[in-house]
Parts: C-alpha cells; structure tokens; sequence
C-alpha cells in the first residue's frame, strides 16, 4: 500500500492549485524590468506570474518605467516570467511566505542567436489585432486561470476569435478553457484550429495537442506533434516537460531524462517537472536522486495538500532504502 501511495502521487496527472489555508493576509509581488541596465527600463513588457505549480494566474504589462505589480495574492511560493523576443528567457521563483511586498529588478539581456529586438517593439502579428480582441483576451485570461471561471474566460476567447478571425492565441486558450471544462473533443478542435490559423508557426498550440496526444496513449504522434512544438519555441519549457513525459511512456529513458532536465533547466521552479524528474528516478532506481526530487517538490509546494503527502512519502522512501527492500511499482504515464 505504500509504493500504491508512492505511484499514485508520482502519476497525479494535471496542476494542483495551493490551498494554504494558514494564508489570511494578502502579499504582493512588483518589480522593475530593464533592458541590461537600470537607465533603459522596458515599457509594455509582459510580465506573467504563476503559481507553484505553473498556472497562470495574471499577466501584466509594464508600464513608462519599466515597472509591474500582481497585488491581492495569497502567501506561498511564486514565478515571474519573460520572454522577450531578442532576448533571452527569464524565469524567477519567488517566496512569498514570509514577506508581504517583494521587490524585483529584472535585467533583459540579448540572446547568443542575434540582435535583441527595439525595446517595446510590437510583432506585426500583435499590431494586426484589434485592441478590443486583445482586451477580451486579457480578460478572458483572468477569469481562466485567476478567477477560477473557465466558462466566463471561454466567453470571451470565443468573442475574441469573433472580432479577430487569425487570432490564434485566442483559438489556444479557448482550447485551455474547454480541457478546464472537461470538453476535451473541443479542446482538441481549438489547438488544431490555433495551428491552423497561424500557419503552423505557434508552438504553443503543438505542445498542446501533443499533450491530448499523450492522453489519448498515442505517443508517436505526441512527440511529433511536441518537438514541433519546440522547434518552433525551444526556450517553452512546458514542451521539453511535455516531451519526458512522452519519451517516459514510450520507455526512452535516457531521452527522457534529457527533455526534463531542460525543462528544469527553463523553468526550475516548476514542481511538476521534479514530478517528471520522480518518475524517471524511479524507473532507474536510482532512489538518491529520487529524495533530491522529491525535496525539491517540498521546497516548491511546502503547504499544499500535495507537499504535505510529500512528506509522508519521502520519510516511506527513506524507511524503504534503509530496509533494502524497495521495490518500484510499474509506472504509466
């Protein structure tokens, strides 16, 4: 019954939202994002914050001075993340249980591949969308992953994609707001259309089919669909996690590993890729490696009910490795 514990919380499938009921007071994250050093502050930057477990919970814009601010939080832990184009990634974890108000410079700095772009430069794409379509996508995205209101998010995905047909990124979170309601028929119709309409150029739709490719236990077109995912976006961690998981089930270890350890290399503060990282661990019994990961986990997501079975199973782990009698249970993904 405990390795039944064990598998049962390596394999939890989908994101697992904090629920630290000790959090009464509100906590706030800000900062100032500049472009190398602090006399060039990026205007209209996005500036995106998740939750411990990598769920979008707000996106905000930079304002004249470079600088943004997600208030009302609860306390836990948190990532900020960028991603500029011309310049490289950024992904920051923040802890927030202890302070009430934290601060923090981001410095943007030109990737090895080319020129950075102008600061607050517009992609021809975004300048091509009418600024209601925008709006009601900035909308939408709240009530899906801050409000908890998916059907209110798909409303105006969907009013969005009315006034802005080749809105693709509008077709991809209404596909994130049909998997919320469990439609996943449709979810699957809205990331085919997203790949569609952007001319098989939105890597973030891929990763998303190859994701429902992965559920459906069709794994030679998950990974297809995935590493295009990443061909067309290689600094998207969710399609190097997406892709272990794939390259797990298929029993490709070796590559597994490869693909989650690049994830953990974008986004090290995302919990489920130490979930990923468990798995792989534990299909190699390599159990050392297996309490890293699971550390890591507690680090990330101390308070939740999740961390707390953490716990619990980390302390069943080490009792097993000093009996010498651990035995992994088989692992589908």
């Amino acid at each position: 019954m405990r390795r039944l514990g064990l598998t049962i919380f390596l394999l939890a499938s989908g994101l697992l939202v904090s629920t630290n009921a000790r959090a009464q007071n509100r906590v706030a994250v800000s900062g100032n994002v500049y472009f190398q050093d602090q006399s060039h502050p990026a205007v209209n930057v996005l500036v995106t914050l998740s939750d411990s477990e990598q769920v979008t919970l707000a996106t905000e814009a930079t304002d004249g001075s470079g600088s943004f601010r997600f208030a009302g939080l609860k306390r836990g832990t948190y990532t900020v993340g960028l991603n500029v184009s011309g310049y490289e990634p950024i992904t920051l974890g923040v802890d927030m249980n202890f302070a009430s108000d934290r601060g923090i410079p981001i410095y943007l700095r030109p990737n090895s591949k080319g020129k950075a772009s102008a600061p607050g430069s517009v992609s021809t794409h975004e300048l091509s969308i009418p600024e209601k379509a925008r709006d009601l996508m900035a909308s939408g995205r709240k009530k899906l992953y801050k409000d908890k209101d998916a059907a209110g998010g798909l409303e105006d995905f969907q009013q969005a994609i009315y006034t802005a047909p080749n809105y693709y990124e509008a077709h991809y979170e209404a596909a994130m707001a049909y998997l919320t309601l469990g439609n996943r028929g449709e979810a699957e119709k809205s990331f085919r259309k997203s790949i569609e309409v952007s001319g098989d150029k939105y890597g973030e739709a891929e990763v998303g089919l190859g994701t429902m490719m992965i559920d459906k236990g069709d794994y030679a077109s998950a990974e297809k669909a995935i590493r295009r995912g990443i061909q067309l976006n290689p600094n998207l961690w969710l399609g190097h996690y997406e892709l272990g998981r794939t390259l797990l089930n298929e029993k490709k270890i070796s590559d597994a590993t490869d693909a989650a350890e690049q994830a953990r290399l974008l986004a090290p503060s995302a919990a489920v890729v130490y979930r990923l990282l468990s798995n792989i661990h534990l299909q190699q019994k390599d159990y050392p490696a297996l309490l890293q990961d699971l550390d890591m986990y507690l680090k990330l997501d101390p308070d939740s009910p999740a961390g707390a079975r953490a716990k619990q199973l980390r302390e069943q782990v080490e009792q097993k490795i000093g009996a010498n009698n651990f035995t992994p249970a088989v692992i589908a993904q």
